[in-house]
């Protein structure tokens, strides 16, 4: 285990890291808008070009428990260079492809390198930052964390709108060579004990099948209309057979490739828990809004992305106290009073209607803002706590594997939701459409101008659009009661939250 090691310079290096980190996280989003451009560019239609988002997401999926596994054999210092570097040239490749094909292949590539990358710089962040000052660093980490996802579509619609869409992925070049460049010269003087464990095939084998498959069922589901869908369906089996053996050999093997024994640990299996379900929750509203806003209520996807924008307004300002102070109280009151703020939105949420103006949905986003710093920062650090610092690594990794993935069913879950209430509430609603009621008689006469056709249609357009914001409430509600509930998960964690004093973690005061 290495003594504590501090970089010549602590602040280039958290620079470093953090833009590795920002590039990596706002690429999970900002091709988004870009998937009509990227479509009609490479001549394919819309619903393919959604692979462009499933095979980065599958491939992160499949890498992310590796980390620990990765780090044992190659060491974090270099395992964390060569995915930035690799994350760069995939990136160019994927700029200079010129069919949907070679721009998969190498999008699933840029995938499987950016996977060990934000649990790598948690690790990195955590070594090199004194005790008294881990707060910070991961509090840092957390804005980065919160403020790419929403740069991501705002950045990407306007490099798509200004410039073209291979320019998305050009942007990572020099970012990332920078970042490699300056990690390698601050941490090279760093210390680490390398291993070299057995690889576990039938463990890599069975999280390759297992997670790729589940990842594609989360991602297509919806599209394919769940189990209506023969694909799916013989995915869903395989996924859940491959996951069935990877749980028993991983349990049972005596070196596995992804260290399942780490749930332990108390605070890392409490935090962990929090940390997915409200990650999931939160990870709903940030589909759902964007969503709402242009189906709904008719907003360009950039003018959703200036409504949901404020989210990030407080987590930036307050970065520096939650990192400064927050250690010195309980972190799971912190928890507790962000998982309030954040029902609370939701609760205000529901509340919307159809002629909601843009003023108060950004304050929401703002005042959701206030939830999400206080979030992230505590609940890391919870989970973390207990764990030995040769753990970090792969603890990390694993929880941002779970995170990834709870993310990925919430995004399925809800839109389906969504969809279904809505068809339901509009079939409530055109009941009470008929020649033996009055009022409807006389809204279709105000709406037809003399067409009963488009009086008809008009007012199905308006049913249509109450059916969907009466599901959008419907969810919204529920969501609030899923972050009340998780007051209780946070608490299950026990102190102290200081990490454990090995010769890694005593050091630096």
């Amino acid at each position: 285990m290495s003594t504590h090691f501090r970089p010549p310079n602590l602040a280039v290096t958290t620079i470093g890291l953090s833009l590795a980190t920002f590039m990596q996280v706002l690429d999970t989003t900002i091709a988004n808008v870009s998937l009509p451009t990227i479509a009609g560019n490479l001549g394919v239609s819309n619903d393919q070009s959604t692979w462009v988002i499933t095979s980065f997401a599958v491939s992160m999926a499949i890498s992310l428990p590796l980390t620990g596994f990765l780090t044992r054999r190659f060491g974090e210092v270099k395992l964390f260079v060569w995915c930035t570097l690799l994350f760069s040239f995939t990136s160019f490749m994927c700029g200079v492809s010129q069919s949907m094909g070679m721009l998969l292949l190498f999008r699933a590539l840029q995938g499987a390198v950016a996977g060990p990358m934000y649990p790598i710089t948690q690790s990195l962040l955590i070594g090199t930052y004194p005790n008294d000052k881990r707060g910070m660093a991961l509090a840092l980490l957390s804005m980065v964390t919160v403020v790419a996802p929403i740069a991501g579509p705002i950045l990407g619609g306007w490099i798509t709108d200004s410039y073209s869409w291979p320019w998305i992925f050009f942007i990572n070049v020099p970012i990332g060579i920078f970042a490699s460049v300056v990690v390698a010269n601050q941490l090279r003087e760093k210390v680490e004990k390398l291993e070299r464990p057995r690889i576990d095939y039938v463990g890599l084998v069975t999280l390759i099948i297992g997670v790729g498959a589940l990842q594609v069922v989360l991602d297509k589901g919806n599209d394919e209309d769940w189990f209506n869908s023969q694909f799916i369906v013989i995915t869903s089996v395989v996924s859940a057979i491959a996951l069935a053996v990877f749980l028993i050999w991983e349990l049972t093997d005596k070196d596995p490739i992804v260290d399942l024994k780490l749930f332990r640990h108390r605070n890392f299996s409490a935090g962990t828990l929090a940390l997915v379900l409200a990650y999931a929750a939160f990870f709903s509203i940030s589909l759902l809004v964007p969503l709402w806003l242009q189906q709904t209520l008719g907003y360009t996807s950039t003018w959703a992305g200036f409504a949901t924008a404020p989210l990030g307004i407080i987590p930036v300002l307050l970065t520096f106290f939650v990192g400064k102070y927050a250690t010195r109280m309980d972190l799971r009151l912190l928890a507790a009073a962000s998982f309030v703020v954040m029902a609370g939105t939701c609760f205000m949420r529901s509340d919307f209607y159809v002629q909601v103006d843009f003023y108060h949905v950004a304050m929401v986003q703002l005042w959701q803002g206030l939830g999400v710093a206080l979030f992230f920062m505590p609940t890391l650090t919870i989970l973390l706590s207990d764990l030995q610092t040769n753990e970090i690594a792969a603890g990390s990794g694993l929880a941002t594997f779970l995170r990834t993935l709870g993310g990925s069913f919430a995004a399925s879950i809800t839109t389906l939701m969504w969809t279904r209430r809505a068809v339901t509430h509009h079939e409530q609603l055109t009941e009470h459409i008929n020649p033996y009621n009055p009022t409807a008689q006389a809204a279709l006469q105000q709406l037809s101008h003399g067409n009963p056709q488009r009086g008809a249609e008009a007012l199905n357009g308006m049913i249509t659009q109450q059916g969907f914001q009466m599901a959008f409430n419907e969810v919204l509600h529920a969501l609030g009661w899923i972050f009340l509930s998780l007051i209780v998960v946070i608490w299950l964690a026990r102190p102290p939250f200081t990490p454990k004093a090995g010769p890694a973690a005593s050091g630096g005061h």
